[in-house]
């Protein structure tokens, strides 16, 4: 049996690799730390749990369920959007709850792209966005992002380009990998830029609360809901990422090309986990206090493993990530570094190229680890 042609223009995803090879090596008694993966090792809240537990002797909660998910869950997600970001959103027509905002990344692509229409992509930036464009024959093209300009797009040099072609432009903010984070400012910037060359802009935007005092939305820009889509989830901020809890917000129209590709490609959220999405959303201030005062810790940790490691990297960022330069003096590519580090220091982080070309020389290390174990990093690096 042939596959399709359209396997042949991506590779398996570096961490699924990865991550078996790091597996192998535990398997063989390594005592491997992994500092690369963006996966919450915290609990959500407890309140989260209790009302999945509770909802399973509901009337709905094993049914099938609505493509859109049930009311409740759409209102939570437009009160946490009034409460957090001032947006106000229609909660019938405005917001679509998905089975987390990766999901959301395949249907957005399916619902505007057609075979050969081209795609605007930071680079560095989640390879996701990427996979997915080559996926449906449409045609990634690369902004660069560099140090010098705060890792944020030249949005003045892309204008003298022909972006006739250019159907969506993926934007992350607060950025990953770089934990930079956008100001209104250059929101507005980015929604002008699209009015102009009708552009559908889609800001990913899953790490408002990590570290970051000054959470925004590109919905509450004047303007945006006719040229912007936002995807948001509960992964990192209420350590859901194995629920796969994720919604896209937008105007209703583009919500409604969304939800056509979506309602033919799954059953809606189970029950239970939209019962818990509800709680989290409702959360109160004083989770993410709690939650930004053990990011904190870690991070501290982590900037000073670095500075044994001689990286440089900014302390203006957010995000459960740092990312870091490698030594001027060093000579390895990421990817080498990252190798020598795991077989010699038994320590696993990630090479800033898996996340594009600009990403070479840098690394990324994650915050989801103990602060013990981070300690246990920097003694093996200065033994």
């Amino acid at each position: 049996m042939i596959p399709a042609k359209r396997i042949h223009t991506v590779e398996e995803y570096y961490f699924s690799i990865k991550l078996r090879e790091v597996r192998k090596l535990v398997a063989l008694g390594k005592p491997i730390i992994n500092l690369g993966i963006g996966s919450p090792d915290l609990q959500p809240p407890r309140v989260v749990v209790d009302a999945l537990e509770n909802s399973l002797h509901d009337e709905m909660a094993h049914k099938y369920q609505s493509y859109q998910g049930i009311p409740e869950l759409r209102n939570a997600i437009a009160d946490f959007y009034q409460q957090n970001y001032q947006v106000s959103l229609n909660a019938d027509e405005e917001v679509l709850p998905l089975m987390g905002s990766k999901e959301g990344i395949m249907h957005i692509s399916m619902a505007y792209l057609d075979e050969g229409d081209e795609v605007l992509i930071a680079n560095p930036s989640y390879p996701t966005y990427t996979s997915v464009t080559k996926l449906l024959g449409a045609i990634p093209r690369f902004y660069d992002l560099n140090e010098e300009n705060d890792w944020l797009p030249n949005l003045e040099a892309l204008s003298k380009e022909d972006l006739s072609k250019v159907k969506i432009m993926w934007v992350n903010y607060p950025h990953m990998p770089t934990g930079v984070k956008a100001t209104a400012h250059f929101f507005e910037q980015l929604i002008t830029f699209a009015q102009k060359h009708q552009i559908l802009i889609v800001n990913d935007n899953p790490y408002s609360f990590i570290l970051n005092d000054e959470p925004i939305s590109i919905l509450s820009i004047k303007g945006a809901k006719e040229v912007a889509l936002e995807l948001n989830s509960l992964s990192k901020s209420f350590n859901m990422a194995g629920w796969r809890t994720g919604m896209v917000m937008g105007k209703a129209t583009h919500i409604q090309h969304v939800l056509k590709v979506k309602s033919n490609m799954d059953s809606g959220m189970f029950y239970g986990i939209q019962k818990g999405a509800i709680k989290a959303l409702a959360s109160s201030q004083s989770w993410f206090v709690e939650l930004n005062k053990i990011y904190e810790k870690r991070r501290q940790l982590i900037w000073e493993l670095a500075t044994k490691l001689q990286c440089t990297f900014s302390k203006e960022t957010s995000g459960m990530f740092v990312w870091a330069k490698l030594p001027k003096k060093n000579t390895l590519s990421s990817e080498e570094y990252v190798d020598k580090l795991l077989y010699e220091k038994d320590v696993f982080i990630t090479p800033g190229s898996i996340f594009g070309t600009q990403g070479e020389g840098y690394v990324r290390f994650s915050l989801c680890v103990t602060e013990q174990k981070i300690k246990e990093v920097i003694h093996r690096i200065e033994s």
